[in-house]
């Protein structure tokens, strides 16, 4: 069967999954009686709950004699690591780009890696019908994206459709029928062309694994492209490093293909199909699994670097133990290994005492992630302050440097540049009106200075604002930038809070924590009203006496107290301090638990 490999790319809720739905659809992938969800490929848990892709995924539909494999690209920079191995098993994209917003910066991010491999984009403009659509605006936006990006001539010759994801149509003219996706089909099958590894079928089996994967049943498997050969299940394969050295010898048990939304054992694999392998126990992603007559491993695509490192530790609070069932550091250990033997974007390396783990990544949504993941298992951890990972080249000391795009209305574009440009040692690059009363800025700011700013953000834009970046360069160290202004709120007590003993201290701040919660000395239950911290005891009732009973008084009325998410808490808090996760809750906490060892470490720190 004809063959063609197409990825999709488009920015976080532009409709990408929601198209592929569609596609599914249209294209008789599921039975007339079968039971769908939407947005199916975002299988994922923590998918389906943030609406945002994570992994990447394929999928295969037939249409007109031809199979088309889609390849669901993640649309958030933070999970790039994925998109710049994906893009390689693929020969067109279909850029996604929605009509009101235009492209945006995460576009942006995998748009360059797909243009500097060669392929040749489709765009379609999706959501045209919506009100506020300017899908001429947002096609000439699209094409001044390429041609800053160093698009080739044939790449800026790009074909355009306009579609909705959600009423499953795609059209080459904006007035046309609005009745299904079979233009667009026709025009994958035009444009996309056939994997040129298909003329390669006479070599020696190659491919090159971009996804790991396991299976309770098989164990390990490795997806791929087929780069030249073919294979069968039973046959002897080798795995090689980057390097060409020899990771291992196996047998290959079994060879599954995509078949609509599942994958199906096949009996050979055909160069330019994307295939998985099981059988292996060492090789990874990046590997070469080849026929034991090559010697060459094929060139892998170098990954970006990480940005950021954060800290893994066990939880040695007070309360630790009651929630999670895995909190030992071998436990945690063994578990961080196997995140970053699967994600290349990850790396691991144990600090000094063994007890907690260095874990640099791409940015704090993928560490969100991950932690997130982790306490779902029933892992307890603690988690430090996010750190900007520094590199020096010819004595001089570079900072990562994100390019910030933010949407906010007119009347807080003031605050936001001031924050951006004057706090937080950032550039701005260009600001211009985007409709409907709203501003677009675009500026470069040290990611330093953009850990903990979201909250801040939103604060200052009174919800309306939207923020979003995206690594752009790396650039001569900009000078120390401050951290958080207001202290915290530190309990001095351990037990059971008390809504009477919160009240008489709202005053003081906003609280973190509510009734009936248990704390513990040196835990942070709010955020101080001024700049230095406090502590308090949340504990303290109300004394009773043979002259007033305890319900005489005024009724005692709170303030809702301040729920942090987690990837807030991990902005929010200081160097000195830490986030304590377990399946059930999320605690801040200073790092020293002992006041007097507080007070000493904070004496010998300046």
């Amino acid at each position: 069967m004809d063959l063609r490999n197409i990825a999709i790319i488009a920015h976080v809720d532009h409709g990408k999954t929601t198209l592929v739905d569609e596609l599914l659809k249209q294209s008789g992938t599921y039975r007339e009686n079968q039971a769908t969800t939407e947005r199916a490929m975002d299988s994922n848990d923590l998918e389906r709950e943030r609406g945002i892709t994570i992994l990447a995924k394929a999928t295969s539909v037939e249409w007109n004699g031809h199979r088309v494999n889609i390849v669901d690209t993640p649309g958030h920079a933070d999970f790039g690591g994925e998109v710049e191995r994906i893009l390689s098993m693929v020969d067109g994209v279909v850029l996604l780009v929605d009509a009101a917003e235009g492209p945006m910066p995460q576009t942006k991010f995998v748009t360059s890696k797909a243009l500097a491999l060669g392929l040749r984009p489709i765009v379609v403009l999706n959501k045209v019908d919506k009100p506020d659509a300017e899908p001429e605006r947002a096609l000439d936006e699209v094409f001044d994206l390429f041609a800053n990006l160093g698009a080739t001539d044939e790449q800026l010759d790009f074909p355009h459709m306009y579609a909705s994801g959600r009423n499953g149509w795609a059209d080459m003219e904006l007035d046309g029928p609005r009745k299904d996706l079979h233009a667009l089909f026709d025009l994958i099958l035009k444009h996309v062309p056939a994997p040129a590894q298909q003329q390669h079928r006479d070599e020696p089996f190659r491919m090159l694994a971009t996804t790991l994967g396991s299976d309770p049943f098989i164990g390990r498997i490795l997806t791929g492209r087929v780069e030249s050969g073919t294979l069968k299940p039973g046959e002897s394969v080798k795995a090689l490093a980057r390097d060409g050295s020899l990771v291992e010898n196996f047998r290959v048990t079994k060879i599954l293909a995509f078949r609509g939304l599942g994958q199906q054992p096949i009996d050979v694999a055909e160069a330019g199909d994307i295939v998985s392998l099981a059988g292996m126990t060492k090789a990874t992603v990046a590997d070469t699994i080849c026929a034991p007559s090559v010697t060459e491993a094929i060139p892998a695509q170098p990954i970006d670097p990480p940005t950021i490192t954060v800290t893994f530790g066990i939880n040695d609070s007070p309360l630790a133990g009651k929630d999670g069932k895995k909190v030992q550091s071998r436990v945690i250990r063994d578990r961080l290994m196997k995140e970053a033997e699967s994600n290349v974007a990850i790396k691991v390396t144990d600090t000094p005492g063994g007890e907690a783990f260095e874990v640099a990544g791409r940015g704090e949504l993928q560490m969100g992630v991950l932690i997130e993941n982790m306490r779902r298992e029933g892992f307890e951890l603690s988690i430090s302050r996010p750190q900007v990972l520094f590199r020096e080249e010819n004595g001089v000391k570079l900072e990562p440097v994100e390019e910030v795009t933010i949407d906010v209305d007119d009347e807080y574009s003031g605050v936001v540049i001031e924050k951006l440009t004057g706090v937080r040692k950032g550039e701005l690059v260009e600001m211009k009106a985007a409709g409907a009363g709203k501003t677009r800025i675009i500026a470069h700011v040290p990611s330093r200075g953009l850990i903990g700013y979201h909250g801040e953000f939103l604060t200052d834009t009174r919800g309306t604002g939207v923020l979003n970046r995206v690594f752009h360069d790396w650039a001569p160290h900009k000078g120390p930038i401050p951290g958080r202004r207001a202290g915290v709120l530190i309990s001095m007590e351990s037990g059971i809070s008390v809504g009477y003993a919160i009240w008489k201290l709202e005053d003081r701040g906003k609280f973190f924590i509510g009734v009936q919660e248990p704390v513990y000395q040196g835990m942070i239950i709010g955020e101080h009203s001024r700049e230095n911290d406090l502590e308090v005891n949340p504990l303290k009732g109300k004394q009773l006496t043979n002259v007033r009973a305890s319900g005489t008084d005024e009724a005692v009325r709170l303030t809702p107290p301040v729920k942090m998410s987690l990837e807030a808490a991990i902005a929010y808090i200081d160097d000195d301090e830490l986030v304590e996760v377990t399946p059930n809750a999320i605690r801040l906490r200073k790092r020293y638990l002992d006041p007097h060892e507080r007070k000493r470490h904070a004496r010998a720190a300046g």
